[in-house]
């Protein structure tokens, strides 16, 4: 374990989200299963992350009630009603676009449902994050996501932004709310999540390997 992660997972104790260690991205799909038990109500964000760590396959095995929002057929409107669901889920499971030394969780969404199931609703959400995406502060952390996040993501979900094509955002050097107008623009929500009142609600798992953007 580095010093940086060690700093962070102290920090987000200290912000009170449980933390966890793994070595590798199969140490991270195998803490995250024995965080969940058989039957229970699950969903995730879209996220590079699970699909590397091989969560996402864990999700789907038929050994949980998977909220799976991409299921094939499913119309616009199945879709919006799994987003509602997925607030009475048992666990919510994503990764973070940064984390901070000091112990905060950053995110950035489109559509607002994943951070919205991050903040309220499911009793317990773990977080994926590897190595790669911890960060020494919350500015450093908005950089990130203008910089590295937004742009591989919108190329990888072919939206028509201009950071898809350049590779960052046109108001790279701008505060968080700070965008394009495009109407395929996926940085439209930016969450800082720092003390928890429910302590241990947020459990991080810190993978030294690098995950997703």
């Amino acid at each position: 374990m580095t010093e940086k992660i060690k700093r962070t997972m102290e920090s987000l104790e200290a912000n009170n989200m449980k933390t966890f260690y793994a070595k590798t991205k199969d140490e991270a799909r195998e803490i995250t299963a024995s965080l969940l038990k058989e039957g229970e109500t699950v969903s995730c964000g879209g996220s590079v992350t699970l699909c590397e760590t091989g969560v996402f396959d864990l999700l789907k095995s038929g050994v949980y009630n998977f909220l799976d929002r991409s299921a094939e057929g499913l119309t616009r409107e199945e879709i919006n009603e799994i987003y509602k669901q997925t607030f009475f889920a048992d666990t919510f499971l994503t990764s973070a676009n940064a984390v901070t030394e000091s112990g905060k969780l950053i995110n950035v969404d489109g559509n607002a449902n994943r951070v919205a199931a991050v903040l309220f609703g499911p009793k317990s959400v773990i977080v994926i994050v590897g190595a790669n995406k911890i960060v020494s502060d919350v500015n450093e952390g908005i950089k990130r996501v203008k910089t590295v996040a937004a742009p591989l993501n919108a190329k990888r979900l072919n939206m028509n932004t201009p950071c898809a094509k350049t590779g960052e955002c046109v108001c790279v050097s701008g505060n968080a709310g700070s965008g394009c107008g495009s109407k395929d623009r996926i940085c439209c929500d930016y969450v800082i999540m720092a003390h928890q009142r429910i302590k241990d609600r947020i459990k991080v798992i810190i993978c030294q390997e690098n995950l997703g953007y």
